[in-house]
């Protein structure tokens, strides 16, 4: 069919202004992916791009670090396809809530694809909020807080903290050379278990394994776990087959880490006995605080905005007072923790909604006092002294814990959306189902005034 000039310069322009937004689309969904935001949500912001800058005839893929999206511009031209690979990821949850005001913008406001473009500019370019020597010092403090949690005194506070910053200053260096995450899992795992052992051969009377446990907090991939389960339970399978894998080799790169070290200890004679790993001293006051203080360190670490470090105090403290309270009651540790993630991600789903933003930064940062870092321990120590099926069993149990986190939290943030439900002229789109019901494409994007 023939065109006449006017029409063909017409079609042009409308492909040149398409190609930016895809474009601004990509790149807004780059930075959303590389923050460890779930698939659906991703998926939901670069649609959200492009119905606010009129772009209706959409598609959008996200697989792992792949995204994809095309636009037809009329239905007699054929679509424009565009595709962009994620190559490096990270924690800055400050970024994180820039890109969610920034595509909020650009689905309540009237932006121009210049303006979208300079202020993506600005969010690539600023700064992370907190320096490297602070992040560091967080990890340490995490690791300390963590040891105290699980019955740990001062001098293996002390020890956790010199661990986890050696170790942490060892992955980085591995990290900066290009060796694979796998190993540099590995090697930050190594200096809690060296300084269990050490404190062994002294023969100094404190909880040593606290030492290790502590480490594990500090190390165990919640955040990555959970993304993963959302993933699965959205039916973004083959992500969430992706990031289920990467957890597990980060897992199996702490328990070589561990066990390596461990084994060694055996060798030279040291007798590490589970049974003092079974039984946690009750020092409630003290072991709230530390909930608190891992929340702090771990928001810290996200590089969450400043303003939301109380929350997530508040959050961790609460969560570890409902899951001790949970289990005085009689129930198991899987079961309480389900339930409790539950709450803590539905309170910060709920608030995160209420201010069209991210809900990450309000719901991990609580989660963590919450990780089966006890379990996880066990399972290593009976796994190096033979005991086999003990440690499959401990592991098991472990990961029931972290299943049972990832999908309460992914069930507070369904409960949020039903009790603040979408309202009437919002984008929609297909259930991953493809079921006749439809969903509004973002949850958290939009918030009509």
């Amino acid at each position: 069919m023939n065109r006449s000039p006017s029409a063909l310069r017409a079609s042009r322009g409308r492909r040149g202004r398409s190609g930016r937004v895809l474009d601004l689309a990509l790149r807004l969904g780059e930075l959303l992916l590389a923050s460890g935001e779930a698939a659906e949500d991703v998926e939901a912001g670069m649609l959200a791009v492009a119905h606010g800058f009129a772009l209706e005839r959409c598609d959008v893929s996200v697989t792992f670090t792949l995204l994809t999206i095309s636009h037809q511009v009329t239905l007699a031209d054929p679509a424009w396809t565009a595709s962009r690979s994620v190559r490096r990821r990270g924690s800055d949850y400050t970024r994180l809530a820039a890109v969610h005001d920034l595509v909020r913008d650009i689905s309540e406001r009237d932006l121009s694809v210049e303006e979208a473009y300079g202020r993506l500019l600005r969010i690539r370019r600023n700064r992370h909020p907190y320096p490297h020597w602070m992040i560091a010092a967080s990890t340490a403090l995490l690791a300390g807080a963590a040891s105290v949690l699980v019955g740990g005194h001062w001098t293996v506070f002390f020890s956790a903290c010199a661990a986890a910053l050696v170790g942490n200053q060892l992955a980085w260096s591995l990290a900066t050379r290009g060796l694979p995450e796998f190993y540099q899992y590995v090697v930050a795992a190594m200096p809690a278990a060296a300084a269990a052992i050490l404190l062994d051969l002294v023969h100094a009377e404190v909880l040593s394994s606290a030492v290790i446990t502590g480490g594990l907090f500090a190390l165990l991939p919640g955040r990555a776990l959970v993304a993963a389960v959302q993933d699965a339970l959205t039916a973004f399978y083959i992500t969430a087959a992706a990031r289920l894998l990467e957890v597990f080799f980060i897992i199996i790169g702490i328990i070589c880490g561990i066990s390596l070290v461990l084994r060694a200890g055996i060798a030279i004679g040291i007798d590490l006995n589970p049974a003092g790993t079974l039984v946690i001293p009750s020092r409630p006051w003290l072991q709230t605080l530390a909930a608190g203080v891992l929340g702090l360190t771990f928001a810290v670490v996200l590089q969450v905005r400043r303003p939301v470090l109380g929350y997530a105090v508040l959050s961790a403290a609460f969560g570890w007072i409902c899951d001790a309270g949970l289990r005085q009651a009689g129930l198991t540790q899987a079961v309480a923790v389900t339930i409790t993630s539950v709450l803590l991600g539905l309170g910060g789903q709920l608030i995160a909604r209420r201010g069209a933003t991210s809900g990450l930064p309000y719901t991990i940062p609580g989660l963590v006092a919450l990780l089966p870092g006890s379990a996880t321990y066990l399972g290593v120590l009976f796994i190096v002294r033979g005991q086999t099926g003990l440690g499959a069993t401990q592991l098991f149990s472990a990961a029931s814990v972290g299943l049972g986190l990832a999908v309460g939290v992914n069930l507070g943030g369904e409960l949020a959306r039903l009790m603040l439900p979408a309202r009437p002229g919002q984008v929609y789109r297909l259930t991953p189902d493809f079921a006749l019901r439809r969903r509004p494409v973002a949850r958290v994007w939009f918030r009509r005034r």
